[in-house]
């Protein structure tokens, strides 16, 4: 049995494992990286870029549809899902040498291909390879999660981690679940020719502020697709035409029945965290089918082993996973005691129009007992978006009465790029004046943000006060 001895030894080479593995690496450590799948993880092979890419060819093909408006004849397109299968992974076959063995092995990195399993407190075995560390870093990340659902069993179904895979067009698509995953895989498919329908057994995009996910849901609507909100004791049933979902809706004593006809289904209700097959009680890491149990530092109960990204939560984004490789960088290499700081963490859903959002919303203000004011945008005050003939949207910030941001939500064109000045803004405690004060280039969209934080100030600037004084300073200076 080969035996290595290394600073650290990371588990899984997705986001936040990479980055763990290369920043140390590069910073002057030994470092051990072993995967037991495809390199990149998740968020590569089944995740943000091919889902990213799918999405890209569906606005391809509604840009067609709604040409008119421009004065350009609009086309129906033709979908050939043999070509875009090949553009996502295309894509995916671009990004990949940015996650390779060779490139990591090149930073000098030990990258061992084997699945990982605990010995003791300070072992892993990975093959025939046992790695001896001073520190160790969970980043095994998530899978999709498929709750028990009635007749399920008896059908294919896909999930994030196969959906990618198809090649053949769809008739109509049945999802199940109402979150990002779930209304983003919708869109797309709707958008390259399937009908679409959407069961969410809660409300759909949930975390998001309801007032501006709403304006998703609409557009959505308006493009042909249908929601089931709410619904209960959904059930699959497999047809000689394809597959039948059913579900109860409205009041319980009195539910109204639901069914839909569908050609295949797609399952994204979450995820759920890679905790299996590690032997973490040899390790002494106290975990739960959510995830590793870490302190503010990332620390296991095992304080040389640290946790990151979907296996550590609380969010499960890619981004947020490299945020966290930063924190036990400083914390491993530089004994520097850093802590996870949760108040600024963006997200957003990549529909058209998107729907970003950071810090809190309205309803979390208000149930923290904050008095707050709420401000309000819309896109159709914005000479770009009215260019660009996307006038559906709104930015909505939430800031304390002293002008301190709280929280900020965009709905509208490239809100996933709009919302960054606020995640700024929110992680540096900053006021609303900072925002006011700014210079934006005309004509962009992004003068909402600046027009938004302005109209805190309007109440009191056109105020009759303001006005007696102006008139006052006019007539004697």
């Amino acid at each position: 049995m080969n035996t290595i001895h290394t600073d650290i030894c990371v588990i899984g080479a997705g986001s936040g494992g990479l980055s763990v593995a290369a920043g140390a690496s590069q910073m002057g450590a030994n470092v051990v990286l072993i995967e037991k799948a495809a390199m990149g993880g998740d968020c590569l092979n089944t995740g943000c870029v091919p889902s990213k890419a799918m999405l890209a060819s569906g606005h391809v093909a509604q840009s067609m549809r709604e040409a008119r408006v421009f004065g350009v004849q609009p086309n129906s397109p033709t979908i050939d899902w043999a070509a875009v299968h090949k553009h996502v992974h295309d894509v995916i076959a671009a990004i990949a040498p940015n996650d390779s063995v060779e490139r990591f092995e090149g930073l000098g990195v030990k990258v061992i291909q084997a699945a990982a399993e605990f010995i003791d407190e300070k072992t892993v075995q990975a093959g025939d390879v046992q790695v001896c560390a001073k520190y160790f870093v969970l980043a095994t990340g998530s899978s999709a999660f498929v709750p028990p659902i009635e007749g399920l069993d008896d059908v294919d179904y896909f999930t994030n981690e196969n959906i990618f895979d198809n090649k053949e067009s769809i008739d109509h698509l049945i999802v199940v679940g109402g979150g990002p995953i779930g209304i983003e895989m919708a869109q797309a498919h709707r958008r390259l020719g399937a009908k679409v329908t959407v069961m969410e057994l809660a409300r759909l995009l949930m975390k998001d502020d309801r007032e501006l996910a709403q304006i998703v849901i609409d557009r959505l609507t308006d493009e042909g697709m249908k929601f089931y909100e709410g619904g209960r004791n959904l059930r699959i049933e497999k047809t000689d035409h394809g597959i039948n979902a059913y579900c109860e809706l409205g009041d319980e004593n009195k539910p109204e029945k639901a069914c839909v006809q569908g050609s295949h289904i797609l399952i994204a209700t979450g995820r759920r965290a890679n905790v299996n097959g590690l032997n973490l009680e040899a390790a002494g890491v106290k975990y739960s089918p959510h995830g590793v149990e870490v302190d503010a530092r990332l620390r296991s109960s095992n304080k040389r082993i640290f946790a990151i990204g979907d296996v550590a939560g609380p969010y499960q984004f890619t981004h947020m996973a490299a945020y966290q490789a930063g924190i036990v960088i400083r914390n491993m290499l530089f004994k520097w005691p850093a802590k996870v700081d949760y108040s600024a963490v963006p997200w957003v859903t990549y529909t058209d129009p998107e729907l970003a959002h950071v810090g809190m919303t309205e309803a979390d203000a208000e149930q923290a007992g904050k008095s707050v004011r709420v401000l309000r945008w819309k896109f159709e005050e914005n000479d770009r978006a009215q260019a660009e003939r996307r006038t559906e949207g709104m930015v909505k910030v939430v800031t304390e009465q002293n002008g301190r941001i709280l929280g900020a939500t965009i709905v509208g064109l490239h809100a996933g790029e709009l919302i960054q000045p606020w995640v700024l803004a929110i992680s540096q405690k900053m006021k609303i004046g900072a925002m006011a004060s700014m210079i934006a280039p005309y004509p962009t969209l992004s003068e909402v943000n600046k027009r938004i934080a302005g109209s805190f100030y309007t109440e009191k600037l056109f105020s009759e006060g303001t006005k007696k004084l102006v008139r006052f300073l006019m007539r004697w200076f």
